[in-house]
């Protein structure tokens, strides 16, 4: 098995955006390999407390290691980010001076072969579950989702041009035996993409992309996660989110930009009644990105955006 190693994508940028004190609260709810909780933990030394969530098993083991030298500063739940109530309740809190979340899939996941998100390793299985308990695995949406379930998948959560092509031609291989390993989905994906459109980088990077969220779910109730999480923080608060592919990153910006409106009432109205008021400003008025040396280094940094808000009111 695959050692649990990941940098952590503008750490620097991410935790000077949080605004990280002495004594605040932060939530992680992404903790992947530690790192940016160890940042956290760091600079808010020696009152800092944090709060982490995580599904997967490895990833806690990782960072509750390295985290160790911070012992009784920290706790972590294995759950999603989007449980949060229950996560800041089991750690006594109510409201936090800083959230974060990171989308990324982490360098351990991709490399190691038995998790099998990777379209890089033929032999690995269809598996890319975050959390390993979890009884949906890629191979049971390639085998039993009917074709016009996958098609949508594909398109929506890949936006993949050849979606219906592709699962055609999957659940017409899967009639004669059923797929079991990443490179028999990569076979029937490169099959069903014309060859002059396979140059813009690797042919099946949309549909794996695509498979991953619908195995793990990790679309669904975002908009309302960044909305509560966002309200979860005291005033003065800030919430980072790096994401990394188009669908989460317009996700967040609608939910910034509708924490940011104030009235929306009728403009002929003489007075506000809708009651709305402006509850964040918005940090990142355009997304952050890596730095030409980060992207040197560490390639996964190339499609990752950063939006920060500040809670107000």
């Amino acid at each position: 098995m695959a050692v649990f190693s990941h940098l952590p994508v503008m750490l620097d940028e991410c935790i000077e955006g949080l605004n990280v004190k002495n004594g605040g609260i932060y939530f992680d709810g992404t903790i992947g390999g530690g790192g940016h909780s160890y940042e956290i933990l760091k600079r808010s030394a020696p009152d800092g407390r944090l709060i982490a969530t995580d599904l997967d098993d490895d990833a806690i083991a990782a960072a509750t290691k390295r985290l160790e030298e911070f012992n009784g500063r920290f706790k972590i739940f294995k759950s999603n980010y989007k449980e949060y109530e229950a996560a800041f309740k089991g750690a006594g809190v109510d409201k936090v001076d800083g959230v974060l979340l990171d989308f990324g899939v982490s360098s351990y996941q991709l490399d190691c072969e038995e998790r099998g998100f990777s379209y890089m390793k033929p032999n690995a299985p269809l598996d890319m579950r975050m959390d390993k308990s979890s009884p949906l695995t890629a191979e049971i949406i390639l085998n039993e989702y009917p074709e016009k379930k996958i098609a949508e998948i594909l398109k929506d959560y890949g936006e993949e041009r050849f979606a219906s092509l592709i699962a055609s031609n999957l659940v017409k291989a899967r009639e004669s035996k059923r797929l079991k390993t990443c490179g028999e989905f990569v076979e029937i994906i490169e099959k069903s993409i014309p060859k002059k459109f396979q140059q813009n980088g690797p042919a099946a990077r949309k549909s794996f992309q695509a498979i991953r969220i619908a195995t793990n779910g990790e679309l669904e109730g975002l908009y309302d996660c960044v909305v509560g999480l966002t309200r979860k923080l005291k005033v003065g608060g800030r919430i980072a989110i790096l994401t990394f592919h188009s669908l989460e990153d317009r996700i967040v910006k609608r939910a910034f930009k509708e924490l940011e409106l104030d009235c929306i009432c009728d403009k002929s109205l003489p007075v506000c009644v809708c009651g709305k008021k402006k509850e964040i400003e918005i940090i990142t008025k355009k997304p952050t990105v890596a730095s030409v040396k980060e992207m040197a280094i560490n390639s996964r940094s190339k499609c990752a955006k950063l939006r920060i808000a500040e809670r107000i009111i």
